[in-house]
């Protein structure tokens, strides 16, 4: 029997009707693979993943193999973005065995839990020195009818060197100068000059180290810094990583130009890459950053966004082409074709052109996918401003033709069969989307996007926030889920609350991020100030997870270290900042080693070394002075604006105004400046580089 149909992910929805009889993640499933005398046969995977779906459709939806799978195993489905815990776990237990890792992810454990062989991706024929899956089932069942005693053997030697694994977080102290500029020269030299970003293909978007780059050229005036963020963010808008009709950008490139993406959509690399761009703009004033950053905004709320308020996982990769058939990037391609099919053929040569579509293609079957090639037309790159210090204006004598092409484009896309979407909402990327949506709003002016990120936030403490404000990981349509928030989902959505005071003057946000901190505090911290990506009351695990490394977002440690440090800056709290002193001893250890993969850390040292700095604004939520403040470079800086002797925010306490007028107040390492009445005294205080 499938037990997955009364289910919250829809990942796991996609396989309630599969002939294999799945259980979720729960003690009875190991319970039945004890009392059968049978393996567990654990499939891990997410709802948007292109190979899951391929090694579904080949081998689960198989009858015989599923038949095989029944008789010899209890079969597991867990959605590795719902149980971020499990899938750590068992990752890591992959990645160790196979030298590598991925998903789908295959694992066979014991009924204790405890994995004995491993694997991804199996295809259903043998091909490319990969097993056929029908061979692994039958090589595991002889294995464990045949040499239990080995078997046993191998899992308990496995979960013992897990155990052992001991982690350094450096211990004395957090990162300084020299950890800081030894990170940015690992950067430098992995840097690709020619192409933007790092390393090679398949290249993905450096969210996390291109915030550091930022921060570490606003505090130190460090040029090539922010021409490494400049040039990479500008060879992604440019790219067919980035959606040049609708906006927001893709999971990856495959390739090292930024060509060819894995198509599906992320809310959690558009959100990042959201408040990336508005930060650039922040920092240089480019046109391009700004229109890619409010193209990204609208995305998520045009094609994430729920009727709950919230924002939903992602976009499938896959989807119906012209003859029916489901393929990946069917949704974003183009031929000469159909660009002359909508827009005749005076304008399809223009935007063929344009957007780089050839008769070859780019992609497969003489397909392409858009991209702003570099004799597009589109000017303005993203690494400085004019004289004025304004933004750049975008133009050049085919703006306005490009811009209708555009419009005709995406309104005939629009007709096509669409990318399945995954509508579960977790915390820790709502945070991410709170936060980049708030900020953008406040930037460019948009009160719209600032009551989206409301909305949203709304949404967490109404479903995912219990009474002693403990988060679950996710919900769907207004409903929560069964599984505990991990560390990211504490950080995140405390980043994302702490983004929200800021920009809204409410400090009611401020109050539910230090609830979730607390919580961090007393559930997620061990000794030392290390920090674990699970409570210490959660489900036990054959190893409690613990990875200080950004993956795709933010390492749920680091995350966690800059929310604590804001939060202290905004309360004077000394526990807090304690704790986000001695989580960040981490990044002194593996920041000058491996900065790209600690960027956020880095990013949250950057603001320590600043201070960071502290501004209340004794006035009205969304004057001058407070925008003003908001544009503020330096590293990190919180900002409480409101009238003054409110109690919403400790800033403001004794804060008054001077002759009557708006007043702003700047402090930094226990020593504040003078108050200012002046926005342009503001801007030169909060510059950043000292």
């Amino acid at each position: 029997m499938n037990r997955l149909a009364g289910v919250t992910s829809p990942y796991l929805l996609q396989h309630a009707d599969n002939p294999v009889d799945w259980w979720p993640w729960s003690p009875e499933a190991f319970e039945e693979a004890r009392r059968r005398d049978v393996p567990v046969l654990l499939s891990v995977g997410y709802s948007s993943c292109h190979w899951c779906h391929v090694m579904a459709h080949e081998s689960f939806e198989d009858e015989a193999t599923a038949a095989y799978m029944n008789e010899h195993f209890v079969s597991v489905k867990v959605d590795r973005e719902e149980r971020p815990d499990v899938d750590a776990v068992y990752m890591e237990a992959v990645q160790a065995a196979t030298g590598q890792g991925g998903w789908p992810m295959t694992v066979f454990l014991t009924a204790d839990a405890e994995p004995f062989y491993f694997g991804t991706y199996f295809p259903p024929e043998s091909r490319h020195g990969m097993p056929a899956f029908r061979q692994v089932l039958e090589g595991v069942t002889a294995a464990w009818t045949g040499r239990r005693d080995e078997v046993g053997e191998v899992a308990g030697r496995i979960v013992r060197d897990l155990s052992e694994r001991s982690l350094a977080h450096g211990g004395d102290g957090p990162p300084g100068e020299a950890e800081l500029a030894q990170a940015l020269l690992g950067l430098t030299r992995d840097y690709d000059e020619k192409r933007g970003g790092f390393g090679g293909a398949p290249k993905f978007p450096p969210s996390m180290a291109l915030e550091f780059l930022l921060r570490h050229h606003a505090r130190t005036g460090a040029d090539g810094a922010l021409q490494m963020a400049a040039d990479t963010c500008e060879a992604m808008a440019r790219g067919g990583i980035y959606d040049q009709l609708g906006g927001g950008f893709a999971r990856y490139s495959v390739d090292r130009d930024w060509v060819v993406p894995h198509f599906e959509k992320m809310l959690y690399d558009n959100a990042l890459l959201c408040r990336v761009y508005a930060h650039l703009w922040r920092s240089t004033g480019s046109e391009l950053a700004r229109r890619v950053a409010l193209e990204t905004a609208d995305f998520m709320v045009r094609e994430l966004r729920t009727p709950e308020g919230g924002f939903a996982s992602a976009l499938d990769a896959d989807s119906e082409d012209a003859a029916g058939r489901h393929v990946e990037g069917a949704y974003y391609v183009w031929t000469p074709a159909q660009l002359r099919e909508v827009l005749g053929e005076e304008d399809a040569a223009f935007a063929a052109a344009y957007f780089g579509v050839t008769e070859e293609g780019t992609f497969e079957e003489g397909s392409s996918v858009l991209q702003l090639p570099g004799g597009s037309g589109e000017s303005g790159g993203t690494g400085g401003t004019g004289e004025s210090g304004g933004p750049r204006q975008s133009g050049g004598p085919d703006a306005l033709r490009a811009a209708g092409v555009r419009e005709r484009l995406l309104a005939a896309r629009e007709a096509r069969p669409r990318p399945g979407r995954d509508d579960k909402i977790v915390a820790a990327w709502n945070g991410l989307a709170i936060a980049a949506l708030a900020e953008t709003g406040a930037y460019f002016d948009r009160p719209d996007l600032v009551e989206r990120a409301t909305e949203a936030a709304d949404l967490l403490v109404r479903v995912h926030m219990g009474p002693v404000a403990r988060l679950v990981r996710t919900s769907k349509d207004g409903r929560a889920g069964e599984h505990a928030g991990v560390l990211e989902d504490y950080g995140d959505v405390a980043e994302g609350f702490l983004a929200l005071a800021a920009v809204t003057g409410e400090g009611a946000w401020l109050e539910f991020a230090g609830f979730l901190l607390d919580i961090v505090l007393q559930h997620f911290r061990g000794e030392g100030g290390q920090l674990y990506d699970t409570a210490d009351d959660a489900e036990q695990l054959i190893r409690r997870p613990q990875d200080p490394t950004d993956s795709a977002t933010p390492a749920g440690w680091t995350a966690a270290a800059g929310a604590l440090l804001s939060y202290a800056a905004h309360t004077g709290s000394e526990p807090h900042r304690t704790a986000a002193e001695e989580a960040l001893g981490v990044v002194k250890a593996l920041g000058p080693r491996a900065p790209r993969f600690i960027g956020w850390g880095l990013a949250v040292a950057e603001a320590l070394l600043d201070g960071p700095r502290e501004v209340a604004v004794a006035g009205p939520a969304g004057g001058e002075l407070h925008r003003t403040a908001l544009l503020g470079r330096a590293p990190g800086a919180v900002v409480a604006a409101g009238e003054p002797g409110g109690a919403e925010f400790p800033l403001l306490a004794d804060r008054p105004l001077v002759d009557g007028a708006p007043t702003a107040y700047v402090c930094r390492h226990f020593v504040c400046e003078a108050p200012t009445t002046d926005p342009e005294a503001l801007a030169r205080a909060l510059g950043g580089a000292v």
